[in-house]
């Protein structure tokens, strides 16, 4: 291994010395000869006995003795003693060894629900004795504490980079986490400023901690150093345009629960399936719901800060202007209008709510924060720019795509002055392996527009295997790598962090932050490894962005029973509709509990 490889450095961990021995095999022996023909920096083990045996052979040299903690609860075998007590004897323990090796929970405990406990003082006492600690256990892939919002490199931080102590090294099954968490994020100035790109815009608020387009979710967002702030605009059956994730209640309240179930109904022109929509309820009915966290990766299990799962008041569009108004920090807000040829047969126009809104709120007078407007219906950003020229109109691609035709492009630019587009447009997947990248980004960059890729979450599954289970590994990918101009994130701290990194200053950057290679895992599969190839993502044509004019409102109501066939971007679409049964709404009703 040493020959093939040549690390920087080597590790022995020598385990089950006691079992070895019963059968005729040295442990000792084996370490001592490999020691003459190879450097080794670190040798440990869970057993005292193998330790004091080589102490003395190693006590001359440059080899670090490690002795390894296993769970509290467990018996080292040589002095019968559990680990626990052990952690008591650290002048015993400094001996025969230079060094600790610890699980985390030993450094910073969680509780039975997996929010972080005060930190112990394991690594003061260790270093008071004059020993080194090392923490293990750092998996990228497995859950850990809430407290770090899934973000790896955050807890990495928080055992290196705070007041009261750091270790001296880490264990990991992902090493290229820890090595940017010591080399390009730790001990950054909370004030420290980055480069302006990627821009960080929110995604229903901090809603990776919060429940989406609460006021805490947004006050979070903020705090964490997003630059626009989203609305997700719908309309109430009284006219007041509200910040939602979604027209659908079910989907991010309790309304389930309430007296309201009763206004479930389906509506194929909205959505597949039957929901409770907000066109369909008062402000003041709404206003009464609790909010209910987004949890999109329940199936693995895992959840979102389950403490704050129903947290926060759901918000206004006035409301949510005038938050983003009082932040100094924010360089603007991006509203999003979906659903609006829709509305329109029910009476409501989405997109004078959502001017009166901005004009009421003083965003017109040119001083305050830029406005962006996103749809995927090209005629409400066509309404828009009739209207009012000085606010940046952002197309949404609403499926995944390899490439957009030139006309197409042009299209776009007369009503459009930048684009979001999926993440797997950019880097195609197949069976959450990246199989190889487009070059839409350079494409739409070279026609003057702006790319903002969504949506990027910090959990493990939300993205391929080629990043390591890494949000920020991931981040910088797109950004390095495909070179897009903003992310779209749930959890814009990670995103506000990563920005802020030094060695997106070095003039050649580490290995551990360079944007992965597209395709790379694919490689080192074998043939009988590799999933089913995919058929290519469609190209974007002109008839996919095209459509009529919005119409004028007029009066009218809906009955629940629309049929259209058509998605809400109004391109053709095959659709169908599902009507829940009692039995599904109390499914709803359990999930969101």
């Amino acid at each position: 291994m040493v020959k093939q490889i040549r690390p920087p450095g080597l590790w022995l961990n020598i385990e089950h010395d006691e079992f070895y021995t019963q059968h005729n095999l040295s442990m000792r022996s084996f370490v001592l000869s490999v020691s003459k023909s190879v450097i080794v920096d670190y040798i440990s083990s869970p057993e005292v006995a193998f330790l004091r045996s080589v102490s003395q052979q190693f006590k001359a040299t440059e080899t670090k003795l490690v002795f390894r903690f296993l769970e509290k609860e467990e018996t080292e075998p040589s002095t019968n003693q559990n680990y626990g007590s052990l952690l008591d004897n650290l002048t015993f323990i400094k001996t025969f060894a230079s060094g600790i090796l610890v699980p985390k929970g030993y450094i910073w405990p969680v509780d039975k629900d997996s929010y972080l406990l005060p930190s112990t003082l394991v690594v003061q006492n260790a270093h008071k004795e004059g020993l080194e600690v090392f923490g293990s256990d750092f998996i990228n892939d497995i859950t850990f504490s809430y407290n770090y919002s899934y973000d790896p490199i955050a807890e990495v931080l928080n055992f290196i980079d705070n007041d009261a102590f750091s270790v001296d090294g880490v264990l990991s099954d992902f090493p290229i986490t820890p090595s940017a968490a010591i080399d390009c994020f730790a001990h950054i100035s909370k004030n420290a400023s980055g480069p302006e790109k990627p821009l960080i815009i929110s995604y229903n608020g901090a809603s990776g901690d919060y429940p989406s387009c609460t006021n805490l979710a947004y006050t979070k967002a903020i705090s964490d150093g997003v630059d626009v702030l989203d609305c997700n605009v719908q309309m109430t059956k009284d006219g007041t345009p509200i910040c939602l994730s979604s027209v659908n209640l079910m989907d991010s309240t309790k309304v389930a629960q309430t007296s309201f179930s009763s206004f479930t109904t389906t509506i194929t022109e909205v959505q597949t399936g039957s929901g409770i929509f907000t066109f369909n309820l008062t402000w003041e009915d709404i206003s009464s719901l609790t909010p209910a966290i987004s949890n999109p990766y329940s199936n693995y299990r895992l959840s979102r800060n389950p403490k704050s799962k129903n947290a926060g008041k759901l918000v206004s569009l006035s409301d949510f202007l005038s938050i983003a108004k009082e932040a100094n920090s924010l360089s603007g807000v991006l509203i999003i209008i979906e659903h609006a040829p829709f509305l329109v047969k029910v009476g409501l126009s989405i997109t004078d709510a959502v001017l009166d809104a901005l004009s009421k709120a003083g965003y017109d007078n040119g001083t305050t924060p830029r406005v962006m407007i996103q749809s995927t219906n090209s005629s409400v950003l066509k309404e828009f720019k009739e209207k009012k020229k000085n606010y940046e109109l952002v197309y949404r691609v609403d499926e995944n795509i390899r490439d957009a035709s030139d006309a197409t492009i042009e299209d776009i630019k007369k009503f459009a002055t930048s684009v979001v587009i999926n993440k797997e447009s950019i880097y195609p997947q197949n069976k959450a392996f990246v199989i190889g990248a487009t070059d839409i980004v350079t494409r739409l960059r070279k026609n003057n527009l702006p790319v903002y890729a969504e949506h990027f979450d910090n959990e493990c599954m939300a993205q391929a295997w080629d990043f390591f289970a890494d949000a920020t590994v991931e981040i910088n990918s797109f950004v390095m790598g495909a070179g897009i101009d903003g992310v779209i994130t749930s959890f814009p701290q990670t995103a506000a962090s990563y920005r802020k990194n030094r060695c997106l200053k070095y003039k050649n950057a580490p290995s551990y932050m360079r944007p992965v290679e597209p395709g790379g895992l694919m490689q080192i599969l074998t043939r009988d490894d590799l999933p089913p190839a995919l058929a290519p993502y469609p190209v974007l044509t002109e008839s996919d962005v095209a459509e009529s004019p919005l119409p004028e409102v007029t009066a009218s109501s809906t009955n629940g029973e629309t049929t259209a066939t058509t998605s809400p971007n109004g391109q053709p679409k095959i659709a169908t509709c599902i009507v829940l049964s009692n039995l599904a709404v109390l499914l709803v009703t359990i999930l969101l509990l």
